[in-house]
């Protein structure tokens, strides 16, 4: 009787064990492979809010005419460091949409409805208000090809991965990539450099604005180390310059990066962040600058 009685109240036991472990009828799921990182992004994640981080695209945002300006193809630049610069199209913008030589355009001014997309040389800001457009709206080819999976970051996100996030002070640095000027920032789970690599966060405090030769020499990588640096998720803000109507100024000098955000005032102003040279950062620069030519770097929500 006591065997029979040893046997049952073991069976319990067992049967009791699993029913703990499983939840009763929820068995444990498996792990969900984590997300491939979307076409066009670099891997690395970035988080610009609590709980919501980000992918950057591979590049700063580009739109090209064979057709003078009839019609436009979006894409990513090939690497991070390339901008068009003082090279058509920037300087052969037209008017609306129009440009009176073919190529490429990486300097748009605010994206709003009297305009396409800030492709206008009018030096107008009341040409650039209204219901503005996220440049992610258009289809990128090179990143997924389909509309509305890319958006412009705000000006509270900006903020968020400059100043807010997990050890953020040491997760940017001016740099130079390729010989081209900027500002690296390093993914929330950045932890080891590339073999052979250094960085020296922040700016130059005390730098002269324009002056990129106090960028540290540990922060300036050939084509090779910043591909090891871009394999870990590193990203790259190249010095474009900006544009005024048909002209462009402070290529490799000055950065500007436009935000989403728009403040609703008297004479209304847009945010972007901004970068001066290797002492002067500025996550939510703002005035009435809509119709400067600015850069675009595009980003997709992590899910």
């Amino acid at each position: 009787m006591r065997k029979f009685f040893s046997f049952f109240a073991m069976a319990a036991v067992v049967l009791s064990m699993a029913s703990c472990r499983d939840g009763g009828n929820n068995p444990e799921q498996p792990d969900q492979p984590e997300q491939p990182k979307p076409a066009g992004a670099i891997k690395g994640k970035f988080s610009v809010a609590p709980g919501k981080q980000v992918y950057f695209s591979k590049g700063n945002l580009q739109a090209t005419t064979g057709d003078k300006g009839n019609s436009w193809t979006w894409s990513f630049a090939t690497n991070q460091w390339d901008f068009v610069g003082n090279q058509v199209a920037n300087n052969a913008i037209n008017g609306n949409s129009k440009v009176s030589t073919n190529g490429t355009v990486d300097l748009f001014g605010w994206s709003c409805y009297k305009n396409y997309y800030g492709i206008h040389n009018s030096k107008d800001k009341g040409d650039y208000k209204g219901p503005c457009k996220d440049w992610g709206n258009n289809p990128i080819s090179n990143g997924g090809n389909e509309p509305n999976l890319w958006r412009t970051l705000n000006k509270d996100e900006w903020e968020y991965l400059f100043q807010t996030r997990e050890d953020a002070a040491n997760k940017y640095g001016v740099a130079k990539v390729h010989d081209i000027p900027g500002v690296v920032f390093l993914p929330d789970e950045w932890t080891t450099l590339p073999s052979g690599l250094k960085f020296t966060p922040g700016r130059i405090k005390g730098a002269a604005q324009y002056d990129w030769s106090t960028v540290p020499s540990k922060n300036i990588y050939d084509i090779n180390q910043w591909h090891a640096m871009e394999e870990n998720g590193a990203v790259f803000l190249p010095a474009a310059g900006f544009r005024y109507g048909t002209e462009v100024h402070y290529v490799e000098s000055v950065g500007y990066y436009w935000s989403s955000t728009f403040m609703v005032s008297s004479n209304g102003m847009g945010y972007f962040f901004a970068f001066y040279g290797p002492g002067d950062i500025l996550p939510n620069q703002c005035n009435d600058a809509y119709p400067y030519g600015q850069s675009v770097r595009l980003v997709q929500d992590v899910k």
